[in-house]
């Protein structure tokens, strides 16, 4: 093993706990790990990053991965760190999710090489809808005590009493079934490590004492700390709520921000996390940064290495260009070249009014559409002032008094860009 895994995460701040005796049983051989993952949704977002990461690190140190998915987990709900149950979802939306999170998932794994490691995605849906509810409590809920299970953080958050609704019997359950999923993929696949964040701490020591108790063995754990922002607010989220990995869901553009409005402690602590860059040119870049902090040269860094590879170049590339549309680095060609929901990211919460498709088409005098037509500026005195100072644009060229807007102007057939000044904008949005 030429790679040792657990120096690896630690090195990286991705170590939060590890039951001893974990490292050196990963350097006695290829051992297989794996990490669980809520199909609740037909994406991953950025908190799913780092368990995806630990399993590609993982499979780079020469270990072998599985990928599981909580299919009879989701249809449950998952109590650690949550106040209130989570809904639960049929077969076909399982199903569904599973295909769409397998597809971002060999984004990062390798699932097809056919070497020895080789990433493997399972559903814990396939061993758990045949098993009967007395079969459960005889085989498995048998070896727990209640005791045991009460005694776990995130049980006894749940029933503590800040916690109003209390738990429910199915959530309680939970442990076991989480514990039971490591118990059958050490029996079937002798997979001796499951992974987590230090949240499921309790739930995965569940599944070793199975592994001890029935499968008379021994299964490791190991957890990573859950990522924190220097200021306080949750990571992974912003104003309009999760960063996704689907660029339906979160374009590049917003993804590649999300990234690049790092903080500088949080930059030097995600580029570690979130990019596969050795030890060496992490802290080149971080001295460079030191040195020059304005010129944000981690931030741009971990912007460009999470996005390519999410993403793609290609995706990196053109959310650059629409960054640098609002920092007066483009042209109205640039400006033509964003897909419509690329233009409407870059410039949200930006003013907008309506102007019909029939004025554009007939050709639509400049001090009509910054004054009367729009009220972007308040009055066609103040429009015809500003247009002798040259400081009005249409699509980020300079424009005189006698410019007539037209369909030639569109972006998209739909959207014409005012500009006054460096930073006043506003959209005109043709129906």
């Amino acid at each position: 093993m030429t790679i040792n895994f657990v120096e690896e995460l630690t090195w990286r701040g991705m170590l939060h706990d590890a039951m001893p005796g974990t490292e050196e049983h990963l350097l006695s051989g290829m051992q297989s790990s794996y990490v669980g993952i809520d199909p609740t949704a037909d994406s991953l977002h950025i908190g799913h990053l780092v368990g995806v990461m630990m399993l590609r690190h993982f499979q780079l140190a020469g270990h072998k991965p599985y990928a599981l998915i909580g299919g009879a987990t989701g249809m449950i709900g998952d109590p650690s760190g949550k106040s209130t149950e989570r809904n639960l979802l049929d077969e076909a939306t399982l199903a569904h999710n599973q295909a769409a999170i397998k597809a971002q998932l060999s984004r990062f794994l390798d699932f097809n090489s056919g070497k020895d490691n080789s990433a493997i995605l399972v559903n814990n849906y396939d061993w758990m809808k045949d098993f009967s509810f007395l079969e459960f409590i005889r085989d498995v809920g048998k070896h727990i005590t209640v005791n045991y299970m009460m005694a776990k953080d995130s049980v006894k958050k749940r029933l503590s009493a800040e916690a109003k609704e209390g738990m429910s019997f199915t959530e309680f359950t939970y442990q076991l079934v989480q514990g039971y999923d490591f118990l059958h993929l050490y029996r079937e696949f002798n997979c001796t490590l499951q992974m987590g964040g230090s949240d499921q701490w309790g739930n995965i020591t569940t599944g070793t004492e199975l592994i001890r108790r029935i499968g008379g063995g021994k299964g490791f754990a190991l957890t990573c700390p859950l990522i924190t922002k220097a200021d306080g607010t949750k990571f992974g989220k912003s104003e309009g709520g999760n960063i996704w990995l689907d660029s339906e869901r979160t374009s590049p553009y917003k993804f590649y921000q999300y990234w690049l409005n790092t903080s500088d402690e949080d930059a030097e602590k995600y580029i570690k996390i979130f990019t596969f860059l050795p030890k060496q040119q992490i802290e080149d870049l971080v001295k460079k940064h030191q040195e020059a902090p304005h010129l944000r040269v981690l931030q741009k860094r971990l912007a460009d290495e999470v996005t390519v590879m999410v993403h793609s170049q290609e995706d990196l590339d053109n959310a650059i260009k629409a960054s640098d549309i609002l920092f007066g680095k483009s042209t109205s060609d640039d400006l033509k070249k964003l897909n419509e929901k690329t233009f409407l990211d870059v410039f949200e919460g930006v003013p907008q009014a309506e102007v019909s498709k029939e004025d554009i088409e007939k050709g639509l005098d400049i001090i009509a559409a910054l004054a009367a037509k729009t009220g972007f500026l308040g009055s066609n005195g103040e429009a015809r002032r500003e247009l002798k100072q040259n400081s009005i644009s249409v699509n980020k060229e300079k424009v005189k008094e006698d410019y007539i807007i037209t369909t030639e102007d569109l972006i998209n057939n739909k959207f014409v860009l005012l500009q006054r000044g460096k930073k006043n904008y506003f959209v005109l949005l043709i129906k």
